[in-house]
């Protein structure tokens, strides 16, 4: 916190700078010897004299009003009369840190989508960070009509506006609504210049903007990721297979009862009848018994090999 004492009848009154404050003013209706200037770290003191900068102090430590301070302010009217009478002045305390904040959209936005006709109503969630970059412009459009200035002000008047940036940037740049996550990068960019323009006025800089995440409706998200699932399989048949070997591992499809028996076995009917065309796609890759009289290596009927029978072997299917 940044603090100053003003000590009269031996009596001390401290002013203290919280932590989520931007500035702070110190208006007092007159400085008088005795008076001391605190700074801590992160912090400048700017000395205000009927409203224009006179002096700032930008290094951390305990500064004496009539050894430290007045020498530097020498050019200050009230200076002139040894300091005997006071000097009405006023120190603005400004947090130099910067600061992050969270942020989320109001409101669902709705991303243009051929397949909806309301389109697709999606919720972000991120970081931004900003400081104070112009000392003049911070007095000139805020500490000129205000005693102090907290995070949660700056917070709210980009909250106010990140709505309707995010429909902006993600049109702008075109992007597939369900990318948007592998595309946040190129978004917070664009979101974070238009920001620093508004805001560059006040005298403060938006410095980063992050998307943290994209969320859709529930019924959404679940069809994204079955489609996932189903693409990383490749093959509807092994992702049965898979399916199965996860129930039976879990726990899922157990032994002992007739439903699960019934499922059991129709997977391994299945499973059976997947083996056999895969059995007769390989014997088919060989071709059937053409005119010059080739005959099969495996038996059409029941995929036993057959070598260079006229029958087969097993079931007796005349292979000629």
């Amino acid at each position: 916190m940044g603090l100053f004492s003003r000590q009269l009848a031996n009596v001390v009154e401290w002013q203290e700078f919280r932590d989520d404050m931007i500035f702070y003013k110190w208006s007092n209706d007159e400085i008088k010897k005795g008076s001391r200037l605190i700074i801590r770290p992160g912090q400048d003191a700017v000395f205000l004299y009927n409203g224009r900068i006179e002096g700032i102090f930008k290094d951390e430590g305990e500064y004496d009003i009539e050894s430290d301070i007045i020498p530097f302010l020498s050019t200050l009217k009230g200076f002139k009369f040894g300091f005997n009478s006071g000097l009405r002045a006023e120190v603005l305390f400004i947090n130099t840190k910067e600061f992050q904040v969270k942020w989320g959209t109001q409101n669902a936005i709705n991303i243009p989508t051929p397949q909806l006709p309301g389109g697709m109503p999606i919720r972000a969630f991120g970081t931004f960070t900003f400081k104070v970059s112009d000392y003049v412009k911070l007095i000139d459009k805020i500490a000129g009509v205000k005693q102090s200035y907290f995070v949660e002000e700056v917070r709210l008047r980009i909250v106010a506006v990140v709505d309707q940036l995010l429909m902006k940037w993600i049109s702008k740049e075109g992007k597939d609504m369900f990318n948007l996550q592998a595309n946040s990068f190129d978004i917070s960019n664009g979101i974070r210049t238009d920001l620093d323009m508004q805001m560059f006025d006040s005298g403060i800089s938006i410095t980063a903007f992050n998307i943290m995440s994209f969320t859709y409706p529930e019924e959404i998200q679940k069809m994204i990721n079955k489609n996932a699932s189903h693409s990383m399989v490749g093959d509807i048949n092994r992702y049965q297979q898979i399916e199965f070997t996860n129930g039976m591992a879990s726990g899922k499809i157990q032994g002992g009862g007739m439903a699960s028996d019934m499922a059991g076995a129709m997977m391994g009917i299945n499973l059976a009848n997947q083996m056999m065309q895969n059995m007769n796609a390989a014997m088919n890759k060989t071709g059937p018994a053409s005119a010059s009289g080739a005959k099969p290596n495996f038996c059409p009927n029941c995929g036993t090999k057959t070598g260079d029978a006229n029958f087969c072997p097993n079931c007796g299917q005349k292979l000629v």
